[in-house]
């Protein structure tokens, strides 16, 4: 098993890594200005369910395929700028349509979990930056290294949890504002799908 010391460290450094500006506090953040914090924490949730199959790829091996295949990293990350292009188009026509009488239809709950899920699996220097990251922190000497990645990536997530959802909740202030004039929500949907093509743009031109 893991021990506290490895433990704690770990979590401060997860904490910190998420802090960081990257594609998901981004999202999470731009998501969370257009339809308000429940929304952002839905698209956390489904942001930190996306760590599950990126734990279990370095748990099984799989990242280092993904690593040593350019085939399987290009499909991955072209896939995932798509779906990013597809958000930007999808904002950009609510900003379009949207009027005084007619508010822009807000994702399900169930659409938006999917939404994080997709945008985390897609992008596949979050397998990679997860293969060079977890084996650092597990011993085997101190038993399944299986189960310790497996511990690793759970640590991870809770990090994650806690930093994109108090990026949820300070947006939705932002988002309250913004919506007091049909002006500033169009703008706004606007500035979401530059925000997605940015991100799908940085996607498609990641390296290995």
């Amino acid at each position: 098993m893991l021990a506290t010391q490895t433990v704690l460290s770990f979590f401060v450094a997860s904490l910190l890594l998420a802090v960081a500006p990257g594609p998901d506090n981004i999202f999470v953040l731009a998501q969370s200005v257009i339809y308000g914090r429940t929304a952002g924490l839905w698209i956390t949730l489904g942001l930190c369910s996306g760590l599950i199959v990126h734990t279990a790829a370095v748990a099984l091996g799989v990242a280092a395929i993904i690593q040593a295949s350019p085939t399987a990293f290009t499909v991955l990350k072209y896939a995932g700028a798509a779906y990013l292009l597809y958000l930007a188009w999808q904002a950009f026509h609510a900003a379009n349509t949207s009027d005084s009488s007619q508010q822009p239809s807000r994702p399900s709950p169930s659409m938006l979990y999917r939404r994080g899920i997709i945008m985390n699996v897609t992008n596949p220097k979050v397998s990679i930056f997860f293969l060079a990251f977890l084996p650092q922190f597990a011993d085997p000497a101190r038993g399944s290294v299986f189960v310790q990645i497996v511990m690793l990536g759970g640590i991870f997530m809770l990090a994650a949890l806690l930093v994109f959802g108090c990026v949820a909740c300070l947006a939705e202030s932002i988002n309250q504002w913004l919506r007091r004039s049909v002006f500033m929500e169009r703008g706004l949907n606007r500035f979401a799908g530059i925000v997605f093509i940015g991100i799908a743009i940085k996607l498609a031109l990641t390296q290995r």
